[in-house]
């Protein structure tokens, strides 16, 4: 039987991480649980916490609207929005903390330092690009997007779909999963020596400051790919 480091939850051939699912379950309470808190009593003239909100609502709007036009923008919002939020928690969970099990297994991890994971992310969001397409589109004017240009450029637009997809998950695993496994190493270098620890402490907070703000880019980039990716599809831009 396979042995996993992260506690494990297996039904039949099927093995769900406990911690991934968690860090999940816990980023959807999250970002539903501060949204509603930031958006309850909301005034004409905005102050606080709704102007955190605003500003976030109208900084992904502006994505959007660059790539998909305002009509589009105002009908993707919802989903757009939720994607950024999500992702922009999920990349900086694994920031807060280090809790390993004594099997070595992550009990506190960034949902996004997963490859499956991000490639379930990249999934969904292929899957809403395409179904969209079809709908705005109709069948003829979806299948007729691969043959533009020129229908010689068939076979390098199905590459394109193929590579969008890889590239998605790929470019937000690496920067996430390549954050935590050097604080796990910073974290280490305080156990060769206790000399090292204040070294250990010091680019501990350096590091964790640069990874917030590749973290933030990483969900914008992330966002502002997915909108790229519908508007191709919707209205060809």
């Amino acid at each position: 039987m396979e042995e996993h480091a992260n506690p494990v939850l297996s039904l039949g051939p099927i093995n769900f991480d406990l911690t991934i699912l968690a860090m999940s379950v816990l980023t959807v309470l999250v970002v539903f649980i501060l949204v509603f808190w930031a958006s309850r009593n909301m005034k004409l003239k905005p102050s606080g916490k709704q102007n955190v909100l605003e500003f976030l609502y109208e900084f992904v709007f502006g994505v959007a609207k660059d790539n998909l036009g305002e009509h589009y923008a105002k009908k993707y919002m919802p989903f757009l929005f939720t994607l950024f939020a999500f992702i922009l928690l999920s990349n900086n969970l694994g920031l807060m903390t280090h809790i390993q099990n004594k099997e070595g297994g992550s009990l506190w991890t960034s949902p996004t330092a997963n490859m499956a994971y991000d490639f379930g992310l990249s999934f969904i969001v292929t899957v809403v690009c395409h179904v969209e397409g079809l709908k705005e589109k109709g069948l003829k004017g979806y299948l007729q997007g691969f043959l533009e240009p020129i229908p010689g450029m068939l076979p390098m637009n199905i590459l394109e779909e193929v590579t969008n997809f890889v590239s998605l998950a790929l470019r937000l695993y690496g920067n996430i999963y390549a954050g935590e496994i050097l604080i796990g190493l910073l974290l280490n270098l305080r156990n060769v020596h206790i000399a090292w620890a204040p070294i250990s402490f010091i680019l501990m907070l350096v590091w964790i400051a640069f990874s917030v703000f590749i973290s933030s880019l990483q969900a914008y980039v992330f966002t502002l790919l997915t909108s790229m990716y519908i508007g191709k599809k919707v209205n060809g831009h």
